[in-house]
């Protein structure tokens, strides 16, 4: 069995790591390529850059802080916000990352998926959706629509029928993000992450409310998802990376050792 990964997710804003509740109420909280280095000398698996306002304000993500953390740790890391053309893509990964995560961009031009995996390989297309539970109807059968913008444009997408999409078009990876959850550290939506992880081959990457180790394992075995993204519970020094793989670890769940 593979291991189960481990993965910090960094939210930028203006150069600056930032955290908010449901994505609002965002606040300063400190020096993101340092914070990358800590997680990355504490055993993270992987990091995840989300510049949380490029979309919004139509540019393109952060390439200085990619190029400084690129030079600063050397696990995987991926970048999202603002990439919208392959040509964003190859910007991104030419500045060090390994991956880009495509959101709102995909939303808009789901093109940019297979153009992506074609150009690059799928392993470093992931696609990032944002999901919000709304009721069940007719064009939202399955209770998540996708929003983009950072949660600010409701697409009217069904998350489940657009997950099925994404791989089909070539995404190596899908990093499901719960707003309704997210930075409330009351737990993954695992309802949505089972769903999304049973629904497709691809790994998926649970995103949006860890508030201690025990929801993390819960992510990984009720939810079967192949990773568990957290933000709050290490940039407040709640947990440590160790701390936090020791105890999955103890719950019998595979994760790579910090030696």
């Amino acid at each position: 069995m593979l291991s189960k990964r481990i993965i910090p997710c960094l939210d930028v804003r203006n150069g600056r790591l930032t955290k908010g509740v449901k994505f609002v109420g965002n606040v300063d909280i400190g020096d993101p390529v340092e914070s990358a280095r800590i997680y990355y000398e504490e055993g993270a698996d992987e990091i995840v850059f989300y510049d949380i306002t490029a979309s919004h304000e139509g540019r393109m993500a952060f390439l200085d802080v990619v190029n400084e953390v690129a030079s600063k740790i050397f696990i995987p890391f991926s970048v999202g916000g603002g990439i919208n053309t392959v040509e964003d893509m190859r910007a991104c990964l030419l500045a060090g990352a390994e991956k880009v995560s495509v959101n709102s961009g995909a939303v808009k031009h789901p093109d940019i998926i297979s153009q992506g995996a074609a150009a690059f390989g799928s392993q470093a297309v992931v696609l990032g959706m944002d999901v919000l539970k709304v009721p069940v109807s007719e064009k939202i059968p399955c209770g998540y629509e996708i929003v983009i913008h950072g949660g600010r444009t409701h697409t009217g997408l069904d998350a489940l029928d657009w997950a099925k999409t994404g791989e089909a078009l070539g995404a190596g990876e899908i990093c499901l993000n719960s707003i309704d959850a997210d930075g409330t550290k009351e737990g993954y939506e695992l309802t949505l992450t089972r769903m999304i992880s049973d629904a497709v081959t691809i790994p998926v990457i649970a995103s949006g409310g860890a508030g201690n180790p025990d929801h993390m394992v819960d992510a990984l075995t009720q939810g079967r998802a192949s990773a568990a993204l957290i933000a709050s519970i290490v940039h407040y020094g709640t947990y440590t990376i160790r701390q936090l793989k020791e105890h999955i670890a103890g719950c019998g769940v595979k994760v790579r050792q910090i030696w």
